[in-house]
């Protein structure tokens, strides 16, 4: 390399190249846009997923499971879970889930789950729980305590309806 060849091939002031000027230019007539076809319009551009009017590759493929975008994430634990990882008494919340193990991973809130049995009592709180994990949890003697989640999301609540007024 030499000291004269370390700018080559950068131009820091290129004219813009200016078409539809005459055939001279060497970009007239159609402007480079072609003869005919929605490309030669003004103001048209293609999508990113625009494959030249077919059907798109992502339109085509299936598509498989669930993707809870824009949704809570939930995370279950079932009570036999509680069993082997609590004592008798032990206070149950989100942040000793967390801490012992047994809810990891990313999450929102916990909902408890009736799968399995429970012998020793516990002071259980958690954002949600099933009817049949509540029952358990009190007949071994513990309690439930409901953790408040998010605002429940209301939707199309108290409008009007746009319905054409009769007679017209």
């Amino acid at each position: 390399m030499k000291l004269n060849d370390i700018n080559s091939g950068i131009h820091k002031n290129v004219r813009r190249l200016r078409v539809g000027r005459g055939p001279g230019s060497g970009r007239g007539r159609y402007a480079g846009r072609g003869n005919k076809g929605q490309g030669q319009l003004a103001g048209w551009s293609a999508a990113g997923i625009f494959e030249g009017g077919g059907m798109p590759l992502i339109r085509r493929i299936p598509k498989r499971g669930f993707h809870n975008a824009h949704g809570r994430i939930v995370k279950a634990v079932n009570i036999a879970a509680l069993e082997e990882s609590f004592a008798a008494g032990g206070d149950v919340t989100p942040a000793t889930l967390k801490s012992t193990g047994v809810a990891k991973g990313i999450w929102q809130d916990i909902k408890i789950l009736g799968t399995g049995t429970l012998s020793k009592p516990l002071k259980v709180s958690a954002h949600a729980f099933s009817a049949q994990a509540k029952e358990k949890i009190i007949a071994a003697g513990g309690t439930v305590t409901v953790l408040p989640g998010p605002a429940a999301v209301q939707r199309n609540v108290g409008k009007a309806s746009r319905k054409k007024p009769a007679g017209r």
